[in-house]
């Protein structure tokens, strides 16, 4: 450890104790002979005792100017420091406090003394602030936290508080630090944050909205193509239902007019003749009817409308083999004729259209067409054994084929369902059109499955 210099008083008293030394000296000196001898050697001890003064009081002198020096520091470091720093009691009295921590909380530093640091510090913080104070006092160990400051005629302000307790457990250094300007920083940082996450999530709002602008484009130039497409698939069919009714019905119904013209009784006729013309003329006029009933069924069945989706492919099946020489099966659960008629309708015609392609393209020498329920969907396929086709090529060129897949998919959408189509070389072409269970539907329901083959 450093020696601390002499104090003034204890330079005084070694001066008080050389001048008794002194004294004492001349009185020994008075009852002894004068000699030259002693005369010298009590002149000697006097000026070493001189000497010896002179430099204590140098050393003290040293000392004084030493500890003011140290002072003037200690007041510097320690009133002008860039931080506060507050002695506090157990209480949470203020003991201490530098110039600096009196600015920050905005009172002056004599009237500061005394007071509870704790009225200092905000409302919502002081519970937080009280903890704090216990734990510093708790333990050895250096307590910090974050507090807010709301001194008289100050804005608020945010510091760090570190403090730690003194050896005797009644005292805690606090050294008080403005963290404001950071608090300031990390909450414009999380406002930043936050608006630049808006930002990237309007960004990505934009992109959608172009994505889809750009979706919605594309779709409205295939509906234009759609309905092009269509328009020009109604007119050829107006012209083949218009060359069958001119060729065939027309014509049909000329003979007749010509049979029934030639049924005038003329005294050649004879009875066998007679009935011979009358059952020519009923096979035109059956003829005739046949054909207005397969435009009827192709146009919209009645049998859908009073019997159910069954009866109506049963009809459809049974006319295409006769048609076309391909076999064709039927296999669907009973409960499929209570399906609400727009559903139907889409059913069948997505069944008369694929069973069509069948007839065209496929090649096929045999069809099944399946209905099936499972817990939220309605499952029809038509799987043929024909060739198969690229699907992809097939969507994108134009023509009825495309035409139809289309049509086909825009029905069932237009009900809620989906569509597929699957084209394997070798294991021909399966059409899946899929509806939702309409809930709550009235129909009776049979367990055992109903099964027609044609």
């Amino acid at each position: 450890m450093e020696k601390k210099p002499p104090s003034s008083a204890k330079a005084a008293q070694l001066r008080s104790r050389a001048e008794a030394h002194l004294r004492e000296q001349k009185k020994l000196s008075a009852g002894v002979a004068k000699t030259g001898v002693d005369s010298r050697r009590l002149l000697h001890e006097l000026q070493v005792h001189q000497i010896e003064l002179e430099m204590q009081n140098a050393e003290l002198r040293q000392a004084r100017d030493a500890l003011e020096v140290a002072l003037e520091n200690y007041t510097d470091l320690y009133d002008f420091a860039p931080s506060g720093y507050f002695t506090l009691a157990a209480t949470g009295a203020i003991l201490q406090a530098n110039l600096t921590g009196a600015t920050m909380v905005g009172i002056e530093r004599s009237r500061l003394v005394g007071q509870s640091f704790g009225r200092l510090v905000s409302a919502e913080f002081r519970p937080a602030f009280s903890t704090f104070l216990e734990q510093v006092f708790a333990g050895e160990a250096k307590q910090s936290g974050d507090f807010e400051l709301a001194g008289k005629g100050q804005p608020h302000r945010f510091v760090n508080i570190e403090a730690q307790c003194l050896p005797n457990k009644q005292e805690c250094r606090a050294t008080v630090l403005d963290i404001t300007a950071r608090k300031v920083a990390e909450a414009a940082q999380i406002r930043l944050e936050v608006m630049t996450a808006s930002n990237r999530k309007l960004e990505q709002e934009i992109i959608r909205r172009k994505t889809l602008e750009q979706a919605l484009k594309l779709s409205e130039q295939q509906l234009r193509q759609l309905s092009h497409e269509i328009l020009l698939a109604q007119e050829a069919e107006r012209k083949r239902i218009s060359r069958e009714l001119h060729d065939t019905v027309l014509q049909t119904l000329v003979g007749i007019s010509v049979h029934l013209a030639s049924l005038t009784p003329k005294p050649s006729d004879n009875p066998t003749s007679l009935r011979r013309k009358i059952a020519q003329t009923q096979l035109l006029v059956e003829k005739s009817l046949a054909m207005v009933h397969r435009f009827a069924v192709e146009l919209r069945p009645t049998v859908l409308d009073d019997l159910g989706l069954i009866p109506a492919l049963h009809t459809f099946m049974k006319d295409f083999t006769k048609r076309t020489g391909v076999r064709a099966s039927l296999t669907a659960y009973a409960a499929v004729n209570d399906l609400p008629i727009d559903q139907s309708a889409v059913l069948y015609r997505v069944a008369l259209e694929a069973l069509n392609n069948v007839a065209i393209h496929a090649q096929a020498s045999a069809v099944e067409v399946q209905i099936k329920k499972l817990p939220d969907w309605i499952y029809l396929t038509i799987t043929d054994d024909g060739k198969s086709f690229d699907v992809k090529r097939v969507l994108r060129t134009k023509g009825n084929g495309r035409l139809g897949l289309l049509g086909m998919r825009e029905r069932l959408e237009m009900v809620g369902g989906k569509f597929s189509i699957k084209s394997t070389p070798g294991h021909g072409t399966t059409v899946t059109a899929r509806i939702p269970v309409t809930k709550g539907g009235s129909g009776k329901h049979r367990k055992r499955p109903l099964e027609t083959k044609s």
